[in-house]
Parts: structure tokens; sequence; C-alpha cells
């Protein structure tokens, strides 16, 4: 029956969907019947973010229906923003990788390197604190190219490849820096830059710094790269399916290398951060960073298979592991079982996204 013949149509109660011709021959079309289950996962498959989004928002409610209005305080927010920072920006670098199947373990090690390579270069070299800080910034992207050139050019796996980095940067870490700390008193009398990031602003009760200022602006940089550039089209491409990335005209080793260098530059900006977070460069900070920015992209949302996720989502997860800490902690539960929360919010985060991907 040809569509220029069909005058009206309506819909029963069975969810047929019926069509009228102009001489009365009536046709029906069964649509699909979609189960609660089924629309949902349509739904989060198509909106990664919305999983997240809607956990932090829950999480919210009940911290601040259990501990009362000192929870939702500009000020504790404010603390909470502080307290993810450095692993939200590890988190951003973290995302760039996964999203491509790959993983690296050594995005903590990077931090570190790079920190204690800032603050000897500005304390015994003698440099300018902002030819310190543009050395950090270009050692960052070295390390990453020694990832980026060990997956792609020798092929091996990033997981296996950022493990053995991660022992050689840690290692070269504790060499150079001979296991000694750099007091804040040094980094104020010779390089008052790398503290900017700890300066802190008041805005309504809240007590920002330039770090967690930066890492919000870090996500909607590569946010912005991710959904409008044809380089962030290309890394969506490469982590769903290289061969068809391919196939298509990518050159999807020229997209992994680029990514890994990128994730070494904005681990060095996780390094200034982290030194004006805690004031002092020390050989022995973000031991668990690595774990803690896999966390934070986990629980965000983002698959571990690759090309399916927002950077936005890592920093609702980052989000959500300060906020149960810090619920917790003002709740008065021991920090064994903050840990013992994260643990169990990662396992769920893996299951639902194992979930969303069923066809």
């Amino acid at each position: 029956m040809a569509n220029s013949n069909i005058t009206s149509g309506a819909q029963t109660a069975d969810h047929e969907l019926v069509a009228v011709s102009a001489n009365g021959e009536i046709a029906a079309f069964n649509q699909e019947r979609l189960s609660f289950s089924e629309k949902a996962h349509r739904f989060f498959h198509k909106h990664p973010i919305a999983a997240p989004a809607i956990v932090l928002l829950v999480t919210l409610v009940a911290f601040s229906i259990i501990i009362g209005d000192r929870f939702l305080h500009p000020f504790n927010m404010s603390l909470i923003l502080q307290q993810v920072t450095i692993i939200g920006i590890l988190g951003i670098a973290q995302t760039l990788i996964i999203l491509t199947a790959g993983i690296d373990l050594s995005v903590g090690a990077i931090m570190v390197l790079t920190s204690v390579l800032m603050g000897r270069m500005a304390i015994e070299v003698g440099l300018p604190d902002f030819a310190a800080l543009a050395i950090g910034l270009i050692a960052g992207a070295i390390t990453g190219l020694i990832n980026g050139t060990l997956v792609t050019r020798f092929k091996l796996p990033p997981f296996i490849v950022t493990l053995g980095t991660w022992n050689i940067f840690f290692a070269l870490n504790l060499w150079y820096s001979r296991s000694e700390t750099i007091r804040s008193q040094e980094i104020d009398a010779v390089a008052p830059l790398l503290h900017w990031t700890g300066t802190t602003i008041d805005f309504f009760g809240a007590r920002l710094t330039y770090g967690s200022l930066m890492m919000i602006a870090l996500f909607v940089l590569v946010w912005y790269a991710l959904k409008w550039t044809a380089w962030g089209k290309h890394v969506y491409a490469t982590g769903d399916d290289p061969v068809a990335a391919q196939l298509a005209g990518i050159r999807t080793d020229r997209v992994l290398l680029s990514i890994y260098i990128l994730a070494g530059v904005i681990c060095a900006l996780g390094a200034w951060a982290l030194i004006g977070r805690i004031g002092s460069i020390s050989p022995q900070a973000g031991m668990t960073a690595n774990l803690d920015s896999i966390t934070a992209v986990v629980i965000g949302g983002c698959s571990l298979f690759g090309g399916r996720g927002s950077i936005f989502g890592t920093l609702i997860g980052a989000l959500i592991v300060g906020v149960f800490r810090n619920g917790l902690a003002l709740a008065g539960v021991d920090v064994l079982w903050q840990e013992f929360t994260v643990g169990l919010l990662i396992i769920v985060a893996v299951g639902v996204d194992q979930w969303i991907r069923k066809a």
C-alpha cells in the first residue's frame, strides 16, 4: 500500500499503529513494547553521564539529611572541591587514555616526578619559577611520549607499559630528589609561582583555590576538544573500533601518541596543583593517585572497554568519592569503612557499565 494512499492513522490500546487508506483498507503495524528496564537501559546507554549524576544528587541529599546544614555549607562544599582537585586533574589524563581502551598506571608517578623536577630546578639550579614550571611541563610531555611510543611503535599493552614506567618514574623520582622534601618556606622564598595554585579566594562563604579553578578550566577545554573537534571524534573512534577507524582513514597511532603526550602534560599541571595543595614538594606524595584517578573515571561512567564516556562524568565521579569521604567523616565513620564504601562504589560502577553495554 503506497504512502500516498494513507489518509489517516490511529494508535490502538494494544500499541498497534493503524493506518486507513482512501479506499477503506486498514494496515496495522505492531510497535515494539519496552519494559521499564529496557527503557532505562536505552536511556543510560544514550546518556552515560546520567547515572553518576543521579548518584551524586542522591548522595548530596542523603548526607544533608543525615548531617544537617553544615554539610551543604559553602565552605564544606569548597573543601570537597579542594580535596578532589588533584584526582580530578589526573582523572582528565586517565579519561583520555581509557577512552582509547587503554589504562595508565603511571599518572601518579609522572605527577610526583615533575613536581620534584620543578622544585629542584628552582631551588637548587636557581632557575626562575616560570622556567622551572615550563621544564616540568616539558618533562610531563616527554614521559607521555615514552608511554605513547611504547604503545604505538612497539605495540605493547598499555597496562604493562605504564606498570613498568610507573616503577621507572618513581625510582627516578627517589633518586633525583634523594628522598628529601623541599619545605614550603624555601618555595616561597625562591619560587612563589609554584604556590600560586594553592592561593585561596573567598566566594560567598566558600574558599576556592586557583588550583580548583584550573581543574575546572581543564575539564571545559578537554570537553570542548572531545566534543567539537575532529581530534575528539578520532579519539572516540579509535577507542570504539581501531580497525574501523583505520579503514576510515584515521591515523590511530598518531591519535594515541597525541593522547599520551597530552596526558603527560596534564599530569605535570597536576604536579603544579599538588605543590599548591600541600605547600611542600615531597617525593612520597601521591602514592595512590593512579588508582584514585581510575576510580574517578570508572565511577563517572567511562567504559573501560573504550569508546564511550564523558569527561564531565570523571568530574562527577571524583566529586562522588569526595562527597562520600567527607560525609562519612562528618558522620564519624571510621576511615576503614570510608575506603570500603569507595571499593563498593567501584564494583557497582563496573557492574552498571557491563549492564549498559549489553545489546
